[in-house]
């Protein structure tokens, strides 16, 4: 049975969905005013997967990720490139698909935009001062912490605390320094729509909790998100969906780790700071990161803890996904010995259930891989002592259908391009077999010599060639 990592409760509970076999779940998607980082890429293949696994457990899943497009950081930019806002958040949602079109993400069921909301928001925000849990002031709307007992119960902290720890937007006008802001009163050169209260925008937590009450309802499965959202975000969520409804908002909160950098906190400020496409552009990296090996790179340490991000780490992903797909290789040769063939059903069978068993413990990816990378290696002893062409089908398809959960093991060929631990040149695969196809002809003409200087050359690239009784010959890495 599933297992997630709670962060209201703060333990590992099992998941039981209010509807039997559906899933309804809410993850906090961008602010649109520049390109995704590394983080961003951690925080949507988490859910992604998530998602995957959920669809391949049986259930069927309703997933709302929102897209923040009007905010402080928006304005900001917009007002420095003399654009308007529409023009900023258009490019940076298209800049967000092409991004995540490299991770293989797939587009959640429902991507809403906060300002196609603002009636839900508006709704929302006179619910609560209805219910005496907001006020207005001059245009703005604020919710008023001391006035919602359970605040702090997600960041398990208590109101005095989380003030001293706050950095807390001063505004005398406010009847608790930490109460925030629903609705917004309009500035000059900013985006505002009409309301009760006067012209102005929505703030930005109100705008997550309108937006899955309108698609999930009042109460729903899952909320996620990175753990810098724990607080004041989703703690604010909680506060104002709960305070609106009196019901449970969200019954599990998931949390995604922080990405470091050479252990370090990922920061602009501290110049550590990659988006996803420099990281796929960057010289030191374009000629040996494709979207598969930084997806594998993310998935290789629990979602729950800090990643730290390196050049090393990247080439470690790489080179297992070698070694993945140099097995992919071998197994679409043709075969009719059938020796290893009951041996690799219950090799199959096995690396399921252990796959099953990682995942299901709060989705533990790292040790879902290395039960993959059991059965690879196991498989390649197989293939030594004979697999049918049948049974080596079956192999990849399972490889294929498990790999589908991480997004992995998805292309029909691998491109080797650059050899990381070396840093050369290598040899694509059309090349080898070219030169393979050279050896075999220099074989048939007996110039051995030619046939065993193509040998050494490829050897000398890490090509090992295995000379097969019937006069053909095979290559691995």
């Amino acid at each position: 049975m599933l297992t997630l990592f709670n962060t209201l409760t703060g333990k590992l509970e099992p998941f039981t969905p209010i509807d039997a076999n559906r899933v309804r779940m809410y993850v906090c998607g961008v602010t649109v005013y520049d390109y995704c980082h590394i983080g961003h890429a951690r925080s949507a293949l988490v859910f992604d997967m998530l998602r995957r696994y959920l669809q391949y457990s049986g259930y069927e899943v309703l997933f709302v990720k929102n897209f923040t497009d009007v905010d402080d950081k928006i304005i900001k930019r917009a007002n420095e490139q003399h654009v308007s806002c529409e023009v900023i958040t258009s490019r940076y949602i298209d800049a967000y698909y092409e991004d995540m079109g490299k991770l293989g993400i797939q587009a959640a069921s429902i991507e809403p935009k906060a300002t196609g909301h603002i009636s839900e928001i508006i709704a929302l925000t006179d619910a609560l001062i209805k219910k005496g849990l907001a006020y207005a002031i001059d245009g703005d709307v604020y919710f008023e912490v001391d006035k919602y007992q359970d605040y702090g119960r997600l960041s398990k902290r208590k109101l005095e605390d989380l003030q001293a720890g706050a950095r807390v937007e001063v505004d005398e006008r406010k009847r608790h320094p930490m109460d925030f802001a629903l609705w917004k009163r309009s500035k000059p050169n900013e985006p505002s729509w009409p309301s009760p209260w006067g012209s102005g925008r929505p703030g930005w937590h109100i705008e997550c909790s309108a937006m899955s009450i309108k698609y999930l309802g009042e109460t729903f499965d899952i909320h996620g998100g990175g753990m810098d959202l724990i607080f004041p975000h989703h703690e604010n969520e909680i506060a104002q969906s709960c305070g609106a409804s009196g019901k449970e908002f969200a019954r599990y909160w998931i949390h995604n780790g922080f990405v470091q950098i050479n252990q370090e906190k990922m920061s602009k400020s501290l110049g550590n700071f990659f988006t996803i496409r420099e990281i796929f552009e960057k010289s030191k990296w374009s000629e040996q990161v494709t979207g598969e090996v930084l997806r594998y790179f993310l998935i290789s340490t629990h979602y729950h803890g800090p990643l730290d991000f390196s050049d090393q780490a990247l080439q470690e992903a790489r080179q297992a996904l070698e070694g993945f797909y140099g097995l992919f290789n071998r197994l679409r040769e043709n075969e009719q010995n059938s020796t290893a063939d009951q041996d690799l059903s219950a090799a199959l069978v096995h690396a399921e259930e252990a796959f099953k068993k990682a995942m299901d413990n709060d989705l533990n990816t790292p040790m879902a891989v290395a039960e993959l990378q059991k059965l690879r290696n196991e498989i390649n002893k197989l293939i030594d002592r004979g697999l049918s062409t049948e049974a080596r089908q079956r192999a990849l398809r399972q490889f294929r259908r498990l790999g589908d959960v991480l997004r992995l093991f998805q292309l029909e060929k691998w491109d080797y391009g650059i050899l990381p631990a070396t840093g050369q040149l290598v040899l694509t695969g059309q090349e080898i077999e070219a030169r393979l196809s050279e050896r075999i002809e220099a074989r048939k003409r007996k110039d051995f010599a030619k046939a065993d200087e193509i040998r050494k050359s490829l050897a000398a690239q890490g090509i090992i060639i295995e000379d097969k009784p019937d006069g053909t010959s095979r290559w691995k890495r």
